[in-house]
């Protein structure tokens, strides 16, 4: 069977919903069936199950030979990771947290990914880096950052992150079997939510954009956590008499230039939604790459939302720093428009 079509009928008989969390833990015990080289490792992935419980149940049924426990070193993760992925094997290790991923910093952007450049294409890291990302659980620092511009500004790594449980299912399960390494960012806020509507979802290739809700004034564009909150922005827009398309990027790096193009031809606005702080944060690649291609079509400048200019704050303030709906509307109101 061909891999991808066992994927899409997985997913569509599904009979109901899974939380975001069971769609990732689904997603490796189908990996670990379906390919002997594929191993999970980490700090607490094995008996526990990783401190979100992601990889339950994985190390009974497949054993402490393919999903085991690592010191805590990250570096020492991702460097036993290159080794492993070097030989043959398929590697998915887990950063327990966001910023725990920094001190293997040096390991994923001097090797990881530049191995396959640095060795003409000889070498291939077939390794998925999961990394549970940004904040909504009231968590101190080192525990909800949003690094996703350090990953997308790398060449050389594919950064993906879901938004839903189909999404979290089809997509790890695409980069467990990539020959590329991957940066799969989890929004953590959303392990434990469930969505009857994730299992109708039209499956899509996960460097592909979805556009999850129609509109005609502003393009909203949002992935991972922020996408439920461009959809209830979008709700009170339409209270309001505003029309808001709201897209799920899916994949930060590569990006989907025709999708976000197509939209922003249709509504000639736009606005970026992120929980990372704004002054060099990803959405400002974005709105450069979406004004250098139609900057004929904008009705005016593109808008970055985001979380404040300062470090993740205690978890009291954290809802006075992430951005909400109607900080969002605010945002789009501000725009003239009679232009």
């Amino acid at each position: 069977m061909n891999p991808q079509q066992s994927t899409k009928s997985k997913t569509q008989s599904e009979a109901k919903p899974l939380t975001m969390a069971a769609a990732l833990n689904r997603a490796m015990r189908d990996a670990l069936t379906e390919n002997e080289n594929v191993v999970i490792f980490g700090e607490d992935v094995g008996p526990l199950g990783g401190v979100f419980r992601i990889t339950d149940g994985l190390n009974r049924d497949f054993g402490e030979n393919r999903v085991w426990d690592s010191p805590l070193a990250e570096s020492g993760i991702i460097g036993t990771a290159i080794g492993m992925a070097m030989y043959g094997l398929r590697p998915v290790v887990e950063m327990q947290f966001d910023a725990f991923s920094y001190p293997a910093f040096e390991q994923i952007v001097s090797h990881v990914a530049k191995a396959h450049n640095r060795t003409r294409g000889a070498v291939r890291l077939p390794m998925v880096i999961r990394i549970p990302t940004s904040g909504g659980i009231g968590g101190v620092e080192h525990h909800s950052d949003s690094s996703e511009a350090y990953w997308t500004h790398t060449p050389g790594l594919t950064v993906v992150t879901p938004s839903n449980p189909t999404d979290a299912y089809s997509m790890l399960l695409e980069s467990i079997r990539s020959d590329d390494p991957i940066i799969f960012l989890e929004p953590k806020s959303h392990y434990w939510t469930k969505e009857p509507e994730a299992t109708e979802l039209e499956e899509l290739p996960m460097n592909k954009a979805r556009v999850v809700r129609e509109g005609d004034d502003v393009t909203l564009i949002s992935y991972g956590p922020t996408v439920a909150l461009a959809l209830k922005t979008a709700e009170l827009g339409a209270a309001e008499g505003l029309s808001v398309e709201v897209i799920d990027l899916r994949s930060l790096s590569p990006f989907d230039d025709e999708t976000v193009g197509a939209s922003v031809r249709k509504t000639h606005r736009a606005a970026v939604l992120h929980e990372a702080a704004q002054f060099g944060g990803y959405g400002a690649e974005v709105a450069a790459r979406v004004t250098e291609r139609e900057f004929y079509h904008l009705a005016s400048p593109i808008l970055r939302i985001t979380g404040a200019d300062i470090p993740f704050p205690a978890p009291l303030l954290e809802k006075f720093y992430l951005p909400n709906p109607e900080r969002i509307l605010t945002a789009l109101n501000s725009w003239n428009w009679e232009d």
